[in-house]
């Protein structure tokens, strides 16, 4: 399934920055990765995943291959929603162009800026709630105008601030603050320095996570993020491992392996026999498919079986 995340907020909160951020990573991913044409303001993501790199591994040991097999992340699609400025329900600063994206998003993510910066001027904003409330406003208004669900959206309050509070103390007291302040739970924030978002997004896998290291975190913002999103929707990833591909696949939490089968091809589930399915933790320990078959750790599931978060799946698909 494509997972659609619409970033919104007035101008000059620091969302140009994430989202150029985000292009680089999408650079990155473009040099291993089939796309088709990507809209300038559509940046197309991986979905960080630890397991895949493992099961490559795997893989290429149990096959004896030179080289790994091809690495698929499931990625996520970030949408800049520019322009978006008091008065968009009614067309002022190309509101009605970036609303429609607003409704073909999954999630919003909502960018408030909690950090001063006297070369940044602050767009017809008094503080961090006003600034909320403006755009909140203007989605219900749009409902109002045209129809529809965007008000009601699942959303995350991406809290951008300086570089000095990016540490887990700071982080920490600002979403406790900001969680009352803002009158919402705290699930539905989250801390992300979009500078150095842009910092990371330029640094190699290992200096990233050094870079991190230094600040005390485990995860960038960007990971934070789309973990969120998948928090909020309600969605998993399953697995699949061979010679061609590893590659993860998204579904919503409490699909059933048919629906995941058509996740892969429509033809899958027309065609549908059973799956196997493996836990990620036999998988490695017994060293792949083969292994994992010899020890009796894998089983044949039905049409109705409930994928879980890191399941390894084989469909068994017929004629």
């Amino acid at each position: 399934m494509n997972l659609s995340i619409g970033i919104v907020g007035l101008p000059n909160v620091g969302k140009s920055t994430l989202f150029n951020a985000l292009l680089k990573r999408q650079q990155a991913l473009v040099a291993n990765y089939p796309f088709a044409t990507i809209e300038p303001n559509v940046g197309v993501v991986p979905v960080p995943d630890e397991r895949l790199a493992k099961l490559a591994e795997i893989e290429q040991s149990e096959y004896k291959m030179t080289n790994l097999p091809p690495i698929k992340p499931a990625t996520v699609n970030f949408v800049d929603i520019a322009g978006l400025v008091k008065g968009a329900n009614e067309g002022a600063g190309l509101g009605n162009k970036f609303l429609s994206h607003i409704r073909e998003s999954s999630v919003i993510a909502h960018v408030v800026r909690v950090f001063e910066d006297s070369n940044v001027i602050k767009e017809g904003s008094i503080d961090p709630l006003n600034d909320y409330k403006v755009v909140k406003t203007e989605l219900e208004l749009a409902d109002l105008e045209k129809g529809g669900e965007i008000a009601k959206k699942a959303e995350i309050i991406v809290l951008n601030v300086s570089e000095r509070e990016y540490n887990p103390d700071s982080i920490k007291k600002i979403v406790d603050d900001y969680s009352k302040f803002l009158e919402l739970e705290q699930h539905k924030l989250i801390v992300i320095s979009a500078k150095i978002e842009s910092e990371l997004a330029g640094l190699n896998e290992e200096e990233q996570k050094e870079y991190l290291k230094d600040l005390g975190l485990e995860k960038s913002g960007l990971e934070r993020l789309i973990q969120k999103a998948y928090e909020e929707l309600g969605l998993i990833s399953f697995l699949t491992a061979g010679v061609k591909e590893v590659r993860a696949w998204t579904v919503r939490l409490g699909s059933t392996s048919l629906t995941a089968a058509g996740e892969i091809h429509t033809d899958f589930m027309k065609k549908f026999i059973k799956a196997e399915v493996v836990t990620l933790e036999d998988f490695i320990e017994f060293n792949g498919w083969k292994g994992s078959r010899e020890h009796g750790k894998t089983r044949l599931e039905g049409r109705d079986y409930i994928v879980k978060d890191g399941d390894i799946i084989e469909f068994k698909i017929g004629a």
